[in-house]
């Protein structure tokens, strides 16, 4: 079996790791050389989905699915196309991406369908966030806690030509599932929490059974279903809220494969998303189970002997990386590390039975790299409000 995986940057290094714990092929297409899902891929080409046209579509023809990991409306609007010519399964949606990559749009779509929101401006006073409506992840967004910061995040906003988003501030653990949906019914997954750094960017992602309690885990489970229903979802998407002391904040949804979750879950638990998307476009299921088991997906950089947390957009810079099993320790490592290099990158998971049993395993790897690469420093940094 193989897939075509049309983009090599965060998504496709993801989507590569699971075809690779899935046994599947994989063909990565990337119009830079220098992608870093190339070096983890069993084939990479490099080429544009839409200048490159014919080249592209030569070379999907030969895969069982294909997926895109990218987020250019040229590049989707071609591969949607080509596949369609081509007859290959596509694991994507259009229709539910259009919604999902305008928050504008997909909040009204929630609001509409009972989903629980942050507070609107100027109801919700200050704190408050300010994201630009089309954007990707963390990409333009301030939280800001004056009228001051306010016109300067709105700047950020106008600069990257967007429609400014802003709601209420709300603190409490933040936490994300994945629902795949076949046009009509629509299945929701595994509970994560997505820990932030400083820049409100994802430096880490845990999976366990008791992310929430039984009843909040219920009703995320439920927003999810019902939000990918009402949308018509027939692919994957993932969800992110905030559960605060009020209950359950839905932030956004993003109708495309994510990175990060969905490897902290298949560490976890053994369900592996890609699988079950290609299998479900396919109308067959996996029979996959819940093992129940925990992990810890995380990134870090170091340079200059300081070992730092930090979000995926600075994991991103990674350069040629490899996967690697056992890497100082760990279970399983992402990285471009080698001796003697000054400034390294890898994203590292830990899984187990218990929480505990992985957060010794997180200790140990840290021990490691501070002992045997030169590092005196270890830093962790959270966001300024929390």
């Amino acid at each position: 079996m193989r897939i075509g995986i049309v983009g090599g940057a965060l998504q496709g290094m993801e989507a590569v790791l699971l075809s690779g714990k899935a046994g599947i092929e994989t063909l990565v297409i990337d119009r830079k050389g220098d992608a870093p899902a190339g070096s983890l891929s069993d084939s990479f080409m490099m080429a544009d989905a839409v200048s490159d046209r014919d080249a592209v579509k030569r070379a999907l023809s030969d895969c069982d699915f294909v997926i895109p990991a990218c987020e250019e409306i040229d590049a989707l609007t071609s591969l949607n196309g080509m596949t369609k010519e081509i007859e290959v399964p596509f694991l994507f949606d259009m229709d539910s991406y259009t919604i999902s990559c305008s928050k504008e749009k997909s909040n009204e779509i929630m609001a509409s369908a009972g989903v629980p929101l942050p507070k609107p401006w100027p109801e919700c006073g200050f704190p408050a966030i300010v994201k630009p409506s089309s954007q990707s992840g963390s990409i333009g967004v301030c939280a800001v806690n004056s009228y001051d910061e306010m016109e300067c995040a709105l700047k950020v906003v106008e600069r990257l030509n967007d429609t400014p988003i802003v709601q209420e501030f709300v603190s409490g653990k933040s936490v994300s599932v994945e629902v795949i949906g076949n046009g009509d019914v629509a299945t929701p997954y595994v509970t994560t929490e997505v820990v932030l750094d400083v820049n409100y960017d994802c430096k880490r992602v845990i999976c366990e059974p008791r992310i929430m309690n039984d009843e909040d885990d219920s009703e995320f489970a439920r927003i999810g279903r019902d939000v990918a229903e009402v949308i018509r979802l027939r692919a994957l998407m993932d969800v992110e809220a905030i559960l605060t002391d009020k209950g359950l904040r839905v932030l956004e949804i993003d109708a495309r494969i994510p990175s990060q979750t969905p490897a902290a879950v298949e560490a976890a638990t053994g369900i592996n998303l890609l699988q079950e998307l290609a299998f479900s476009s396919i109308g067959r299921s996996t029979g996959a189970v819940n093992s129940g088991g925990c992990s810890v997906y995380e990134h870090y950089v170091i340079e200059n002997g300081v070992m730092r947390a930090c979000g995926e957009k600075e994991f991103g810079h990674v350069r040629s990386p490899r996967i690697e099993e056992g890497f100082l320790g760990s279970d399983l490592a992402i990285t471009d590390h080698s001796w003697g290099k000054d400034e390294w990158r890898v994203t590292v998971i830990s899984s187990g039975r218990t929480p505990a049993e992985v957060l010794e395993k997180r200790k140990a790897f840290i021990r490691r790299v501070m002992s045997e690469c030169d590092v005196t420093e270890y830093i962790d940094e959270s966001p300024r409000f929390v």
